[in-house]
């Protein structure tokens, strides 16, 4: 007879769960409260599905699930995703290591996993949403909103966690799993712009450049990122930005200080004995080599002293940006630069190198790609089954484990949603 299994959560790790248990015997039943399954999947990578990365290691995620990462990866990693894709008929396109469908439609993603699951026979069950789950006899006891009841030997939960909750991810999961026992790490947004306290954004909204960024929490410098930064009306974003927002999350959630250092000018030297010669982000494009940055400084200065100061910032960088810092440096458009006094000269330097400032909020889950916390790691084994509660198992982003930009949430999907799968089909799966 096969084993009864159900998997609440028709997202990426959920779909990839009910293939992995069906493919091994099982009997599986999908509950999906949204009205289709994999509809987050089509929000992913602007539509087109950066599904994993050939760049994948335990330093590509947070969280108390990071450890799992390499073990995890070795048994199903990114080599086994491209077969796994190509087997449900899926062309991969490869663009310098990160990895899409060829047809850059999310929608390719969503519907092969669609097509798989109706192949095995999956049972699916859309527009309902799971209220209670409990454990009865050996048994799970699953309950749903229209009050049915249904009873299965094992469960995965692949709920999600709370981002994007109109696509059904709102700690709906997270509540299942505490009244079971777990422990929930608490849930802050992940992947998401940052919104700052200065005046001035309007002033450079819409502009996009290149820059290193330094996240600072209580003035002490703890991560760094290098990237094309977007300015909004509200304060910082683009991918750079994503990758320090969880950091600021949870200091901010802690009550901490929190700023970020904007190098507007990445690749050029610094003054020699300033911050001892390069950034951590110089030489990426070919910065000068003429000397350093005062150098730099002093050669611009003596070469358009005749200029105005607008004239002076242009090409220096953008030239929204330029007449920003201009402001901030107290320094009219209209004065020639040879008048310009030299505490403003170096301040105008210092605002290009770093221009600091302080972030008093992340956006909301509403608009973040992930969210961090979860189901405490240590509290599920290797084949990702609850140490508390035998025969649950996890999948996905409703544990405690959150990936950078660039297709490593995904993979995490895949992984996991196939290694919890496997593992609550048969007792006899070996990790």
């Amino acid at each position: 007879m096969k084993k009864k299994i159900a998997v609440v959560g028709g997202g990426a790790a959920g779909m990839t769960a009910a293939i992995r248990a069906a493919e091994a015997g099982a009997e599986v039943t999908l509950y999906e409260r949204n009205d289709r399954t994999g509809k987050k999947i089509l929000a992913t990578g602007n539509g087109k599905c950066n599904f994993s990365n050939e760049k994948m290691g335990a330093d590509c995620y947070f969280g108390t699930g990071a450890e799992l990462v390499d073990s995890l990866y070795r048994i199903f990693g990114v080599q086994e995703t491209k077969a796994f894709f190509d087997g449900l008929g899926m062309r991969i396109r490869d663009r310098n290591g990160y990895l899409y469908p060829a047809s850059e439609q999310a929608a390719t993603v969503a519907d092969v996993l669609r097509y798989e699951l109706e192949r095995l026979g999956v049972r699916i069950h859309t527009g309902r949403r799971v209220t209670g789950l409990l454990r009865e006899r050996n048994r799970f006891v699953l309950e749903t909103e229209d009050e049915n009841r249904e009873r299965y030997e094992a469960v995965i939960l692949a709920a999600g966690g709370q981002a994007a909750p109109k696509t059904g991810s709102d700690g709906g999961g997270f509540a299942l799993a505490k009244k079971l026992g777990h422990r929930i790490i608490p849930a802050v947004p992940a992947l998401c712009a940052l919104r700052c306290k200065e005046d001035f954004y309007k002033q450079a909204a819409g502009v996009r450049c290149d820059v290193g960024l330094t996240l600072q929490v209580d003035g002490r410098a703890v991560r760094s990122e290098r990237g094309e930064l977007q300015w909004t009306d509200y304060g910082i974003s683009g991918i750079p930005v994503f990758q320090l927002s969880r950091t600021a999350a949870y200091a901010l959630k802690d009550g901490k200080k929190v700023s970020v250092e904007i190098d507007l000018m990445p690749d050029q030297n610094e003054t020699a004995g300033e911050k001892g010669g390069e950034t951590a982000f110089a030489g990426h494009c070919g910065g000068l080599r003429d000397g350093g940055y005062q150098q730099f400084w002093e050669k611009r200065w003596k070469r358009q002293k005749n200029q105005s100061m607008e004239q002076f910032v242009t090409g220096l960088v953008n030239k929204k940006i330029g007449l920003l810092l201009l402001k901030l440096a107290g320094i009219k458009g209209t004065e020639q630069a040879v008048n310009v006094p030299k505490e403003r000269r170096r301040k105008l330097a210092e605002l290009c190198r770093s221009l600091t400032v302080e972030v008093k909020a992340v956006n909301s889950f509403e608009q973040a790609q992930v969210s961090a916390g979860g189901v405490d790691c240590r509290e599920v084994t290797q084949a990702l089954e609850s140490t508390i509660v035998p025969g649950l198992f996890f999948a996905g982003e409703i544990l405690d484990i959150d990936g950078i930009c660039g297709g490593y949430n995904l993979q995490w999907a895949w992984t996991s949603g196939t290694i919890a799968g496997r593992s609550a089909a048969s007792s006899s799966f070996k990790m």
